[in-house]
């Protein structure tokens, strides 16, 4: 199974991404913002999503949103 970013680059466990857009996260007040950096991200059976850990919170991003560093 092949992971990809926004921009088709290929995505793998302990990378560092990029949020292309603001993103408000259901059941909370949380507004991640444009350009926040998130390390260590890890896969999920779902090629379409990642998990990742952000202000302590362990929260799960689709991949439309995310460019690679």
């Amino acid at each position: 199974m092949e992971v990809k970013d926004s921009n088709g680059a290929i995505l793998i466990d302990g990378d560092s991404v990029t949020l292309i857009k603001d993103l408000k996260v259901k059941g909370s007040s949380l507004v991640l913002k444009r350009g926040t950096v998130v390390k260590k991200i890890k896969l999920t059976d779902d090629e379409n999503e990642i998990d990742c850990r952000i202000n302590g919170s362990n929260i799960v991003l689709k991949t439309e949103f995310l460019k690679k560093i």
